[in-house]
C-alpha cells in the first residue's frame, strides 16, 4: 500500500545576540562575494555552481563576483571555468528565470580574478581594500592556511558589514576548534562568521523541524517513553574520487559522523524553540550536543566501530583495496565506514541510542535518519503474521518521508502485513551550496554551525578516535561493493 503527496585554550564562541543579521551590516544584503581559493577544485565543482543557481533563480541580485588564487591564472582562464560551472544555471528551466539568466550573464562578464597570496602579511588586507562592501570573505582554501590567513588579518583590514565564510572541518580537535573560533573572535562577531556544512541544506533543515513541531501526533511521542533508537546514516558507492590527499587523514570518522551527521542528529534531538529565528534553533542545537557523549558514562566498548574497504566490484567497476590505492598511506589507519552510538543524556532521550553510519565504497546508496518506536504494550492475543516495529524514514536528497506500519491484510484480516506510506518532501531547486550561500548572501546565519557547536562536535567524537588510534576498537573489512561487514546490521538490512 502506497500513498502520496507533493583540554586547550578557553573557549571564545559566544551566542548569537538574537537581533536579525540583517541589520547589523550595512546595506543588509552582501554586495561582493570574494572566493579565496578560486582557482581550487572546490571552488569549480561546488561552489561556483552554487553561486550560479542562487543568482539564476533572481535571488542574488547586484551581486559582483571576485575570485583569488595562488595560481597565475589570465583572465581568459578565469571566464573559463565561470563559463563551465555557470552552464547547467544559464539553461532555461528549473529554478533559472529570465531575469536572472541575464543577471548571471552579467555577474560573469564582470567578474575578475586576482593572484594572491594570502598567508603573505599585508597582502589579503591591501587587497580587500579596493573590494566594495559589505562583503562575503569565502575561504575555499586548506583549514591550515584559513587559519594561517585569518591569524595575519586585521580588523581594521575588512570593509564594515563583512561576513567571513569557512569551509569544513572546523579545527582538527577541541583545542584547534577553540584556536580557530578565537582568531575568528578577533575579527568579526559570532553572528558574522558562517562556518559552512552543506549538508544542512535549508530543505533538510525545515522539513526536519516541520515534521516534528507542526504535527502533534509525532511530536507528543518524539522521545524516549516511544523511541526505541534513532538511525542517522549516510552509505554511499563512491570511493576515494580523487580525493585521497584529504581523505586518508580524515577517514568516515571525521569527513562525516563529527560534523554532517551530529548535526543532524541534534537538529532531530533538539527541544521545540520559540522561534525559527537562527538564535533560537542554534542555541537548542548547542543544548543537545552539550548533552551528548559517546557510550555510556564514558564507556566506549560496544558503542563504536570502523572498517575499511577491501578489492570488489561496484555496478560492473572493479575498486582496489582501499590500502592499494593512489595516495594513500597505510600507516594512517584510516577507516572508510564507521558507526558511533551517541547518548543525548537529558530527560527526552535517556537511554535512547542515536546510531550515527558513514561509509563509502558499499553497494548501495543510503542517505536518511530512521526512527524506530517501540513494540505496543500489548498486542491483542488472535493476531498473527509478522509484528514489526513502526519505523519512519527521513530520506536526504531526495527528500522523502515514508512511514512503516503493520495493518490487517487482504484476505485473513487477522493476519498483520507490512505496508508503507510515503510522501515527497519540499526541495529547494537550488543545489546545496546555494542553499547555504542564500543565507551567507542575506546576511542569515540559520544554516551556519556556531563556533561552540563546532567545539562540541569534536568534543563527543574525541574519545572514539582516540580508542581506534590505539587500537582498542578493531579495524574490520567489507568487501567494496557490499554493504559492509557481515555482522553489522541496521534497519533497512
Amino acid at each position: 500500500m502506497k500513498t502520496s503527496s507533493k583540554s586547550g585554550p578557553q573557549s571564545t564562541a559566544t551566542h548569537d545576540a538574537g537581533s536579525p543579521a540583517a541589520a547589523a551590516s550595512p546595506g543588509g544584503r552582501i554586495k561582493t562575494l570574494v572566493i579565496l581559493g578560486a582557482s581550487g577544485d572546490l571552488t569549480g565543482r561546488l561552489l561556483l555552481p552554487g553561486v550560479a543557481r542562487l543568482i539564476a533563480s533572481g535571488r542574488a541580485p547586484g551581486l559582483k563576483l571576485v575570485g583569488a588564487g595562488n595560481d597565475a591564472w589570465p583572465a581568459q582562464q578565469w571566464q573559463e571555468r565561470l563559463t563551465d560551472s555557470f552552464a547547467d544555471a544559464l539553461r532555461p528551466g528549473g529554478a533559472s528565470t529570465e531575469a536572472g539568466i541575464a543577471e548571471l550573464t552579467s555577474v560573469q562578464k564582470d567578474s575578475t580574478y586576482h593572484q594572491l597570496d594570502v598567508t603573505a602579511k599585508g597582502a589579503l588586507g591591501a587587497f580587500l581594500k579596493d573590494i566594495e562592501g559589505p562583503v562575503a570573505l569565502y575561504f575555499a582554501l586548506p583549514p591550515a592556511v584559513s587559519q594561517k590567513a585569518c591569524e595575519i588579518l586585521a580588523k581594521k583590514d575588512l570593509p564594515a558589514g563583512t561576513r567571513l565564510v569557512m569551509e569544513k572541518p572546523f579545527g582538527s580537535s577541541t583545542e584547534s576548534a577553540q584556536l580557530l573560533n578565537a582568531t575568528l573572535a578577533r575579527l568579526v562577531q559570532e553572528d558574522h562568521i558562517h562556518r559552512v556544512d552543506h549538508f544542512l541544506g535549508k530543505s533538510t533543515v525545515l522539513n526536519i523541524m516541520g515534521l516534528r513541531f507542526a504535527n502533534r501526533l509525532l511530536e507528543h511521542s518524539w522521545n524516549g517513553d516511544h523511541i526505541e533508537k534513532v538511525e542517522i546514516v549516510f552509505d554511499e558507492p563512491l570511493t576515494l574520487e580523487n580525493r585521497a590527499r584529504y581523505y586518508d587523514h580524515a577517514g568516515a570518522g571525521r569527513d562525516m559522523i563529527q560534523s554532517h551527521l551530529l548535526q543532524i542528529m541534534a537538529i532531530m534531538a533538539m527541544e521545540p524553540p520559540a522561534t525559527l529565528d537562527e538564535h533560537d534553533v542554534r542555541s537548542n542545537i548547542a543544548s543537545v550536543l552539550r548533552a551528548s557523549s559517546i557510550g555510556r558514562n564514558g564507556d566506549l566498548a560496544g558503542h563504536t566501530r570502523r572498517a575499511r574497504y577491501t578489492a570488489g566490484t561496484i555496478a560492473e567497476r572493479t575498486v582496489p583495496n582501499y590500502l592499494d590505492e593512489e595516495g594513500v598511506d597505510p600507516a594512517n589507519g584510516t577507516e572508510t565506514l564507521a558507526e558511533v552510538e551517541v547518548f543525548v543524556n537529558n530527560w527526552r532521550w535517556a537511554g535512547v541510542p542515536f546510531i550515527l553510519r558513514s561509509g563509502k565504497a558499499l553497494g548501495r546508496t543510503r542517505k536518511e535518519a530512521v526512527v524506530t518506536f517501540k513494540p505496543v504494550p500489548h498486542l491483542p492475543v488472535g493476531f498473527k503474521g509478522t509484528d514489526s516495529p513502526t519505523r519512519l524514514h527521513i530520506g536526504f536528497g531526495p527528500e522523502t518521508l515514508t512511514l512503516d506500519l503493520d495493518v490487517n491484510g487482504p484476505g485473513d484480516l487477522f493476519t498483520l502485513d507490512r505496508v508503507q506510506l510515503e510522501a515527497k518532501l519540499a526541495s529547494d531547486p537550488l543545489l546545496p551550496y546555494g542553499e547555504v550561500l542564500d543565507g551567507v548572501l542575506s546576511a542569515d546565519p540559520l544554516l551556519s554551525v556556531r563556533g561552540d557547536t563546532a567545539e562540541e562536535c569534536w568534543r563527543i567524537v574525541e574519545p572514539a578516535f582516540a580508542a581506534w588510534k590505539a587500537n582498542e576498537v578493531p579495524m574490520e573489512e567489507y568487501a567494496a561493493g557490499t554493504t559492509g561487514p557481515a555482522q553489522w546490521t541496521t534497519s533497512s538490512d
